[in-house]
């Protein structure tokens, strides 16, 4: 009798202390669990056995990247109903450790261990990140951390991206506006408040495929001098330069932020960068930059936040994240970014918010991939292709719930006359 669906969702609720709330489909095509809802299919028994070496995300992960585990449904459905008992159980809810100190509980992992077959650890997936002893956030471990999430090709960047190639929140004044015009509205928004003009030096952090550097350049006039980690961003960058006849004002560089050496600059835009400097060097950066500004420069800081916790020291970097998408990525909530900046010497003026703005893009990039599926799987891996659907779908849910948020920061270099250069009020309410 085929009864592995059932048998696996009594021990899943008998460990998680909670009813299931999504279907389970077994490798031997039993099913179980509450009709209608989507499904969590168990392609292998070895699912099992990487989540009982690797309990909670990263074992889930590592199933998900194998294709051992799958959802037939409506992903998003899917991802929400689970969230609640995998990923937001809470800062009091009890760890595995205390919960084996039930003695049902333990019955329910003894249970699982027979159901997953032979007890040996299944290999993680090539397209985890391979750990290496040492400091985080040295120059050397940030290039290999920026060389393993964006020098996957350029052709499956351009799938998911879409022809803008901005790898950041879009801006949405208008809910019905293409991915592209949302783009260029937020490329416009950041040259708009560093009040860009003809023959001013801009310095782009993190500059990506180089789309800023364009904008700014053919829009606004400005020189701008980009930089990044990735050889085949700067590679890429270059020719788009080069093909808007825009190579007499743009530099893309493939250099840390901590080796420029040429300020001042007039503006600074760092658009999508600073998750990759860490919590032990923000200030460096913030130092950094504000010694590259002229006096009266503007900086515009485009980040991700977090919600901040009771206990600061206890925030652990999302596994999944950390070993498939953003290896060393670390959030921060926006008010100790802002404190940071202004420890740095910033005055800062402005945050806005644009939250709701990023689970509209993510969206948006999860409908590209999946357009173009079999194509991006093959210009990849079909692994790689998983993460991504998988982190951008979770990523857009933890967005439109608040979970996390993204923020423009705009900070100036206030000279010691105090004078800002910021009108008496920058922006309007509607």
């Amino acid at each position: 009798m085929a009864d592995a669906a059932l048998r696996l969702k009594s021990l899943i609720e008998q460990v998680l202390g909670a009813p299931l709330p999504v279907r389970i489909r077994a490798w031997d095509g039993s099913q179980a669990g509450p009709p209608g809802a989507p499904a969590l299919v168990v392609h292998h028994r070895r699912a099992l056995r990487r989540l009982l070496f690797k309990p909670g995300e990263l074992g889930l992960a590592r199933a998900w990247v194998a294709g051992e585990l799958d959802v037939d449904g409506d992903l998003y459905t899917a991802l929400d109903l689970l969230a609640g008992l995998i990923w937001e159980r809470g800062e009091d809810a009890r760890t595995l450790r205390e919960a084996l100190r039930d003695p049902e509980v333990r019955a329910a992992v003894r249970g699982l261990v027979r159901l997953a077959g032979p007890p040996l650890p299944p290999a993680p997936p090539e397209e985890e990140m391979r750990r290496r002893r040492g400091h985080l956030h040295t120059r050397r471990t940030d290039k290999r951390a920026i060389s393993h999430h964006y020098d996957v090709g350029n052709d499956f960047y351009e799938i998911v991206l879409g022809p803008s190639m901005v790898y950041s929140c879009a801006y949405w004044p208008d809910p019905d506006a293409t991915l592209e015009t949302a783009q260029r509205d937020k490329l416009e928004l950041v040259c708009r408040k560093l009040a860009l003009t003809p023959g001013q030096r801009l310095l782009d952090v993190g500059c990506g495929w180089g789309s800023m550097a364009i904008h700014a350049a053919r829009e606004h006039g400005v020189s701008v001098v980009g930089i990044t980690l990735s050889q085949e961003q700067a590679a890429y960058a270059r020719k788009r330069a080069a093909d808007e006849g825009l190579t007499d004002r743009i530099e893309i560089r493939v250099q840390d932020y901590r080796d420029v050496r040429d300020g001042p600059y007039d503006a600074i835009s760092s658009i999508g960068m600073a998750e990759h400097v860490g919590a032990d060097r923000y200030l460096e950066y913030a130092q950094n930059l504000y010694a590259l500004l002229a006096p009266g420069g503007r900086l515009l800081n485009h980040q991700i936040a977090r919600r901040p916790q009771r206990d600061e020291s206890a925030y652990d970097v999302d596994e999944f994240i950390d070993a498939y998408v953003f290896p060393d990525g670390e959030l921060q909530p926006v008010g100790t970014t802002v404190a940071l900046l202004e420890r740095a010497g910033f005055e800062v003026r402005d945050v806005e918010s644009i939250r709701e703005h990023y689970a509209r893009t993510l969206r948006r990039w999860v409908a590209n991939l999946e357009a173009d599926w079999a194509r991006a799987v093959q210009l990849t891996s079909p692994g790689r292709a998983r993460v991504w659907r998988l982190y951008m779908a979770a990523s857009a849910l933890s967005f439109e719930r608040n979970r996390i948020g993204v923020n423009q920061v705009l900070a100036v270099k206030t000279p010691e006359s105090g004078a800002s250069g910021m009108p008496l009020r920058a922006r309007t309410w509607n």
